[in-house]
């Protein structure tokens, strides 16, 4: 066996931390669906949590919101520490507080401790989340090998999101509110010591003390802009504690970027961004998320409420979009060295944004072919943008930076989402409730209460009954339509701007080489070994089991490159 292949091998047993690095990434994709399924599954479990423990209106909604607006803020805050004390041990640690604050969340008996259960599975999330992320960057170092890796990981992430009401609803309709949290600990209590024994210890090369300032400071800044978006979303974008919030998480944030380029040794590389690969594709991830949660959402009304579907019929009829973006992912890597980033990605746009003119043509009466073709041309448009835009944003950022870059990806994503709601969510409201104030027979208060949504607006139909009911229901019917397709347009508009941008994109996929070549080295250079320590350090590292002997790309760069080539993955003992 040559130097070079078992130079190779001893990268790969390295990158794999012992074990085989699909078998990692089985793991790391696990506790990501864990994730995003607990950030859709409590949405149909509401009515049953309302009746049993009867919070106030400001209490259910904290104990919706208190998972997405703890996981957003706390991302760069656990991303940037992983890449100081490794991000395994963050990632396992993540895993005790999820398991704790689910059982907690299942034995909750009032509105209080349900909220604090539902803040600390926020942070077990944060904790997760980009450290799954970064550690795929360390364990997959070979580009086309990361990208298959990557498309998994994203397509794992949709479906979570996208099975988290059906399997809500299943749940509910057959148990009660608590198994919702409850399917988290068995798969906590597997995944714990499977971690503990298969994941490899990461860190990036971050020098100097890790600056605890700076981390609140973003945790307050990405805070303060999330509560705002979700307000506006709510309909309360005037309101001054909106304002507030926003002008206050604005500003935080521009200190925080402020602080960072002063500094040394910096959380985050803010070179990074000076880069048009990085922030092209984190724009796109926003532009991607964006359309996705906002659609979603006036999707899952229209399905329920103009159509009739119960919740769990809902969630079926998503599940196209959802097997659409696991095609979409296992065929992500194949598309991405055929065609490039700058095309994958806006191609992806272009897709969606026909998917969403075609959804214009949906009407008062269930078209379930059209439905179903709309949900698939979605579903696999935006996994396409979403597997582009996270593969370039992650190639582009060095391996030492992997945490924060992850942790950026996923803040962007949580904003995306905010920001949908908010902004198609206002489209939505604008153009459905003035056709509400024209309706012959029914009185300008319950008028009003009918522009708030269309479930408020069924309800006070029957309120009324008779004549004016029936009018006010068929109203609210017709201007609920109107305002879809309104939205659809605009969401349209929106996804070919996202085409225009991706024009920023490489044109290629670069080989890791050359992209080693352009940023300067991932990680800190290492001295390359001599040749006699060398042999038994080799053949140790055939030894390993499961490890590919097989060289690639690192093997064949010389030996200052290659140092440089290979993430700083050290193996850390089992158990």
């Amino acid at each position: 066996m040559s130097v070079t292949t078992m130079a190779g091998a001893r990268s790969r047993a390295a990158a794999g931390g012992g074990a085989n690095r699909w078998v990692v990434l089985i793991v790391l994709c696990v506790s990501l669906l864990l994730v995003a399924l607990d950030a859709t599954v409590l949405h149909v479990a509401v009515p049953a949590v309302t009746e049993d423990l009867r919070p106030s209106s400001t209490a259910l909604l904290w104990i919706v919101d208190a998972y997405p607006l703890v996981c957003a803020s706390l991302l760069i805050l656990f991303g940037t520490l992983g890449d100081r004390i490794g991000r395994r041990r963050v990632l396992l640690a993540g895993y005790g507080l999820f398991a704790a604050a689910s059982a907690l969340a299942v034995a909750a008996d009032s509105p209080g401790v349900l909220i604090a259960a539902r803040a600390l599975l926020g942070v077990g999330g944060a904790m997760i989340m980009p450290a799954t992320l970064s550690i795929l960057r360390a364990v997959f170092p070979d580009r086309r090998e990361r990208a298959t890796a990557i498309g998994i990981w994203t397509a794992v992430a949709a479906v979570g999101a996208a099975t988290g009401p059906v399997l809500g609803g299943f749940l509910v309709e057959h148990y009660w509110w608590g198994s919702v949290f409850l399917i988290n600990l068995p798969l906590m209590a597997v995944i714990l010591p499977l971690g503990r024994k298969l994941l490899p210890e990461s860190r990036g090369g971050c020098e100097g003390p890790w600056d605890v300032l700076g981390a609140l400071t973003a945790a307050a800044g990405v805070l303060g802009v999330v509560v705002g978006v979700k307000r506006a979303g709510a309909g309360h974008a005037l309101h001054p504690v909106t304002i507030g919030a926003l002008l206050a998480g604005a500003a935080l944030l521009v200190l925080f970027v402020r602080r960072q380029r002063r500094r040394t040794h910096p959380l985050i590389d803010m070179r990074m961004f000076a880069r048009p690969a990085f922030t092209t594709s984190v724009g796109c991830i926003v532009l991607a998320m964006l359309a996705l949660v906002g659609l979603e959402l006036i999707a899952v009304q229209y399905l329920q409420l103009v159509l009739g579907l119960s919740p769990l019929q809902t969630g079926l009829r998503l599940l196209p979009l959802t097997f659409a973006a696991m095609a979409a992912g296992a065929t992500g890597s194949y598309t991405l060295a055929r065609i490039g980033p700058r095309r994958m990605v806006g191609w992806g746009f272009v897709l969606t944004a026909a998917a969403v003119l075609l959804l214009v043509l949906m009407g008062y009466d269930d078209r379930p072919a059209l439905l179903t073709t709309g949900f698939v041309l979605l579903g696999f448009g935006l996994q396409t943008t979403l597997f582009g835009a996270y593969e370039s944003m992650l190639s582009e950022a060095p391996a030492e930076s992997a945490g924060g870059a992850a942790a950026i990806g996923e803040t962007s994503y949580q904003l995306g989402a905010g920001m949908g709601i908010a902004l198609l969510g206002s489209v939505m409201n604008a153009a459905y409730a003035p056709g509400l104030h024209r309706v012959a027979g029914v009185p300008g208060p319950a008028a009003d209460s009918a522009a708030n949504s269309l479930g408020e607006a069924y309800r006070t139909a029957d309120r009324l009954g008779g004549a004016a009911g029936d009018a006010l229901r068929t109203a609210a019917r017709q201007a609920f339509v109107h305002g879809l397709h309104l939205t659809l347009v605009v969401s349209a508009g929106l996804l070919l701007l996202g085409a225009l941008m991706a024009l920023r994109l490489p044109r290629r996929m670069e080989h890791p080489a050359d992209l080693d070549a352009r940023l300067g080295g991932a990680d800190r250079p290492e001295p390359a070994p001599p040749a006699e320590p060398d042999r038994p350090r080799a053949a140790e590292a055939a030894a390993v089991p499961r490890a590919r002997v097989d060289g690639g790309p690192a093997a064949r760069l010389p030996a200052t490159r290659r140092a440089r080539a290979e993430p700083a993955v050290r193996r850390h003992p089992a158990g």
